[in-house]
């Protein structure tokens, strides 16, 4: 019986300068991800938590909540994180047409720029929904697509205790990106957790490296 593989998996099939699944496999190296940002009540509390243990990550950040919360994107700017584009509006991406997919992107690139000074930046697309005339377009704009290899369910209706659980039980490895978000207090309440243990065996929490020119 053949096991059919997973998006994820196709997906880490593709050159990195395309679409990157995993961060360089230095040795005790993590690198932490956070969708869906920025949000007024959790991502200062996540930031904090981050400051606390001197620990970078990226921040996939929603064009409409940039908009609303200009501040809190000039703090993760400062505080030396990494911006990403997660879309303008988070849309269901698969209901688009391929030049409403761009437009999403594009005009989302335009507001991390005046942050950042940098672009383009790495997409991640909402709910991980990647089309192939997506990918196409991608390559062929240079563009890089960011995705990950290991999913910490934050986004589930589950005890944060229990999925921190989960993750001593199955520790990501060297070089796995960690798939969080920072519309709610489940993720900073899993790191609450994990970082000082992670820290203290020698782990290096790191923001996802820029992309190649």
């Amino acid at each position: 019986m053949s096991i059919r593989p997973t998006r994820r998996q196709l997906l880490g099939l593709l050159p990195e300068r395309l679409v990157l699944v995993r961060g360089p496999r230095e040795p005790g190296a993590l690198y932490l991800s956070f969708d869906d940002g920025p949000h007024p009540e959790h991502t200062p509390h996540l930031l904090d938590l981050l400051a606390r243990h001197g620990v970078r990550a990226s921040f996939f950040l929603v064009g409409q909540r940039i908009e609303q919360h200009p501040a809190l994107v000039e703090r993760i700017v400062a505080e030396g994180h990494v911006l990403g584009n997660h879309s303008y509006s988070h849309p269901m991406f698969r209901r688009l047409s391929l030049r409403e997919q761009l437009d999403e992107v594009e005009r989302t690139d335009r507001l991390l720029a005046g942050f950042d000074r940098a672009g383009p930046h790495r997409f991640r697309p909402p709910r991980g929904d990647v089309s192939l005339p997506l990918l196409l377009a991608f390559a062929r704009r240079g563009r890089n697509l960011a995705y990950w290899s290991y999913d910490s369910l934050d986004y589930q209706p589950r005890p944060p205790a229990e999925l921190a659980a989960r993750l001593q039980r199955r520790p990501p490895v060297d070089g796995d990106v960690l798939l969080m978000h920072d519309d709610s207090n489940c993720a900073a309440q899993i790191l609450a957790h994990l970082l000082p243990a992670w820290l203290a065996e020698g782990r290096k929490l790191h923001a996802l490296p820029a992309v190649a020119a």
